[in-house]
């Protein structure tokens, strides 16, 4: 009699694996439901899912190549991780745009049944880089991953082209083994999914376990690798993304105000599925409205603030740009408006499906005349909830237009997100109306004297008549007038009135040090790749500290002070530089210096603790 010993396994802190293949391969599916095991089995985790900008590339070409990055690790992370420990490529052109992104002597696992002559064309390959001496620095897995999948269910009633298409839960199942993840998460997945085609269901279920048992018998699978549960802070979580936590924020500023959420919004890459979110919540009293055009967008949304809604739109770059005109009118006549812009590669149509930070001169400046908004940024895709929430107040609170500067990379990736408790949120307070004396007229500019906001007169409420329009207004009546004085009387107060938020936001806090030689000092989505880095140096023994601008207009009013403690400041930015232009303009007698890279991808960790070490 023999028995088969149980293959060691041996333990890591933290593991990045990619998934890439064709648009059609289920890459999303596939990184989803790993990543959606991963936070069952408790360990931190953070992903990056990059999609093609063309809508049907031609398959197999380098242009259609879709993946999908997950880190996890058994401590707090950051990022998704620089590169990958292993690759799964299910064609050439998947392997040929992703080896860049796995590291020397990582795991490649290649579907070897999709490396014809035809494929491989369609890859701009010469030769087979199975063959030859391509993939030398790598260890490579060679599987008949099509071959596999159609052996598993060969008694399965589907046809063949639906039994091929279960080769994303082949791959799976053999990244399951090899990190030790269950499989019965999604199984119930796949079974609550096509509960109305079993025979659907029970296909990708038999491959899911055969890809699982092949890594398990299969004497070419590496060793089995264990990462512990990570140590969180009790609570309650789900896995979400940017955009689903800006839905969350935004209904969740409706309940706080007591206003109706109104959504105007035009379809555009990457802030969709915003759109798409709102509108499975008419349950909470939302409206969305799906436009024509950006213009209708933004047109719909400044009615809607008139009317007395938390009114929001949202767009992209080059949106924006078209709702420039229409922000205008929404600062002259001092309505509350949150413009999302979840930021993607430009100029022009750009690459609609990367991620870049290069709206941020955009949205302050792009405008005719001296039109001030307040701008926030989120720093991770959990953030964006409390981002949208904290713009919603400002918006409501001081009558404002406020923009908010998400970005593609947020948007889409994923993060474990802690439930708050909804009476732990702090209250949204809007102006009230006060009543018109006897024998007034109703002053729709009159200000509050602490926030400089101005009242906000619904229609329809008799003795609050008042005129709305986008020609310049008179001090308290807001009358037409052509008077120089008054025009640039009332430019001062609007400017002020934003100026003034900055009494109501958190001052800025510093991570390490509180002085020293070096301030690193970034806004958006560089807050993981920056916080991973300085964490690393300070563990390796070197003085860096980390400040992070959420208020980006105005700013903290402590920023200068910050800045003054600090030899240096370094400010990486996905751009060519547009908030260290704004820091060297406001604060003159800092030494700034940039890092910035425009290539439609988040900082690598290991590129910034580089720059930072050069500026030690």
């Amino acid at each position: 009699m023999t028995t088969t010993e149980a293959k060691p396994k041996i333990t890591a802190s933290s593991i990045t694996v990619r998934f890439a293949g064709d648009s059609g391969d289920g890459m999303q599916l596939t990184g989803d439901q790993f990543t959606d095991t991963t936070a069952v089995m408790g360990n931190d985790f953070s992903t990056f899912p990059e999609f093609p900008a063309e809508i049907r590339a031609p398959a197999g070409t380098l242009p259609g190549v879709s993946s999908f990055q997950i880190q996890f690790a058994d401590s707090v992370i950051f990022t998704p991780g620089d590169i990958s420990d292993v690759l799964v490529a299910m064609n050439p052109a998947a392997l040929k745009v992703n080896m860049k992104h796995i590291k020397k002597g990582g795991l490649i696992v290649v579907n070897e049944d999709a490396f014809t002559e035809n494929d491989l064309s369609r890859a701009a390959y010469a030769a087979n880089p199975l063959t030859d001496n391509t993939l030398k620095d790598w260890q490579v897995l060679k599987v008949h991953l099509t071959e596999l999948t159609m052996n598993a269910l060969k008694e399965s009633p589907l046809k063949g082209s639906e039994k091929e298409r279960c080769k994303n839960f082949f791959a799976l199942g053999m990244m399951f083994w090899l990190y030790d993840r269950t499989l019965d998460h999604t199984v119930k997945w796949i079974n609550d999914k096509f509960a109305k085609k079993p025979d659907i269901a029970a296909a990708n279920v038999a491959v899911l376990k055969a890809g699982y048992n092949f890594a398990d018998i299969t004497e070419a699978m590496p060793t089995q690798v264990v990462v512990k549960s990570t140590q969180l802070e009790p609570g309650t979580y789900r896995k979400i993304t940017g955009n689903e936590a800006a839905v969350l924020g935004l209904v969740a500023a409706s309940k706080l105000s007591g206003r109706t959420l109104f959504y105007g919004s035009y379809p555009i890459t990457p802030a969709s599925s915003i759109l798409e979110g709102l509108s499975k919540m008419k349950n909470f009293g939302v409206k969305t409205f799906q436009a024509e055009d950006e213009i209708s967008a933004i047109g719909s949304a400044i009615g809607a603030a008139f009317g007395g809604a938390l009114a929001v739109t949202g767009t992209s770059g080059p949106g924006l740009c078209l709702k420039s005109e229409a922000l205008n009118l929404a600062v002259m006549t001092e309505l509350p408006l949150v413009v999302i812009d979840v930021m993607r590669s430009g100029p022009s149509t750009g690459m609609p499906t990367k991620t870049e930070q290069t709206d941020l001169l955009q949205a302050l400046f792009g405008r005719n005349g001296e039109s001030p908004v307040a701008v926030l940024a989120p720093k991770t895709p959990s953030d964006c909830f409390d981002t949208a929430l904290e713009a919603c107040r400002i918006a409501l609170e001081h009558m404002v237009p406020v923009v908010l500067l998400s970005e593609g990379y947020l948007a889409n990736s994923h993060e474990p997100w802690k439930l708050p408790a909804m009476e732990s949120l702090k209250p949204i307070n809007v102006p009230a109306l006060a009543p018109v004396a006897p024998g007034k007229k109703f002053q729709p500019y009159a200000r509050d004297p602490k926030t400089m906001a101005r009242p906000w007169a619904v229609p329809g409420v008799a003795g609050f008549e008042h005129r709305i329009g986008g020609l310049s207004k008179a001090d308290l009546t807001g009358n037409v007038s052509y008077d120089p004085d008054n025009n640039e009387k009332m430019m001062r107060l609007r400017a002020e009135k934003v100026a003034r938020i900055a009494d109501f936001i958190p001052e800025l806090t510093v991570r390490g040090p509180q002085s020293g030689k070096l301030l690193v000092l970034g806004w958006g989505s560089t807050y993981g790749s920056i916080h991973q880095a300085v964490t690393d140096l300070t563990t390796a023994g070197k003085a860096v500290s980390q400040a992070h601008l959420t208020y980006l207009n105005p700013f903290p009013k402590n920023l200068g002070d910050v800045l003054s403690r600090f030899e240096k400041v370094l400010i990486p930015e996905t751009n060519s530089g547009q908030l260290l232009m704004l820091m060297r303009n406001a604060f003159p007698g800092t030494k700034f210096s940039g890092y910035n890279r425009v290539r439609g991808i988040p900082f690598f960790v290991s590129e910034l603790k580089d720059k930072i070490s050069e500026a030690l």
